[in-house]
């Protein structure tokens, strides 16, 4: 795919699926911009020569906007956002805290919000992009996922209206639902699952690669499963 003279923000950049999102982008022609609640010194190597953008909280309007801004200045305009940044706790409902659903509405949904509205005068243009992560359980939960899955059920819910409410300026909003990721801290946490069945955070890069590409013009408003063999 080629995204040769676009500018592409990326959330949630200095992670694992971030960081791999990133160079994937850079390398169909793109720059990009690398935006991080973490410092810009948490940056992977692998980023170096990037424009990064590192201690924003996009839980927060103002910072959002700052950040996005500060992206689109330094890229010379701005053509799509990829909104990776979010997080994920697994709790039970019956021992959990309600302080958890806050958590995971602000981190998943909130984030996606105020960065997609900080970018969208910059995007009012036709072939312009945004690409959400969502999750596959969202569609599907699992018991310790409640607080999660819903948080991700409304970054679905978002994709949605937001395409509908950019599709006549010929800007396209999507989704894409990953199952688990084949990243060092999942292999981690689960160390007697079959990684070879998880998705590689390069398959997820191709996707959305494809999705920020003029190629993939007539698809917006889509909740795109990628979930390996899990």
């Amino acid at each position: 795919m080629n995204l040769s003279g676009k500018r592409i923000a990326v959330t949630g950049a200095f992670g694992a699926l971030g960081s791999v999102v990133s160079a994937a982008v850079k390398s169909a022609g793109a720059s990009v911009a690398c935006v991080d609640f973490a410092p810009v010194t948490k940056a992977p190597a692998a980023l170096q020569g990037y424009v990064l953008i590192g201690a924003v909280d996009l839980g927060n309007a103002a910072a959002a906007s700052a950040a996005i801004q500060s992206a689109a200045s330094q890229l010379g305009g701005l053509d799509g956002i990829v909104n990776i940044a979010g997080g994920f706790r697994w709790e039970m409902v019956a021992d959990g805290d309600a302080a958890t659903w806050d958590f995971m509405f602000n981190v998943n949904v909130r984030t996606v919000l105020n960065a997609s509205k900080a970018a969208l005068p910059l995007l009012r243009t036709p072939g312009a992009r945004i690409v959400n992560i969502g999750a596959a359980g969202a569609v599907k939960a699992a018991a310790g996922m409640g607080a999660y899955a819903a948080a991700k059920a409304g970054v679905a819910r978002l994709t949605e209206a937001l395409a509908d409410e950019l599709k006549d300026g010929g800007v396209t909003v999507n989704a894409v639902l990953p199952s688990i990721i084949d990243t060092a801290a999942n292999r981690a946490d689960m160390p007697g699952a079959q990684f070879d069945r998880w998705v590689k955070p390069e398959q997820v890069a191709d996707l959305i690669v494809f999705l920020l590409s003029d190629r993939a013009s007539a698809v917006t408003g889509a909740l795109i499963p990628i979930t390996g063999r899990v």
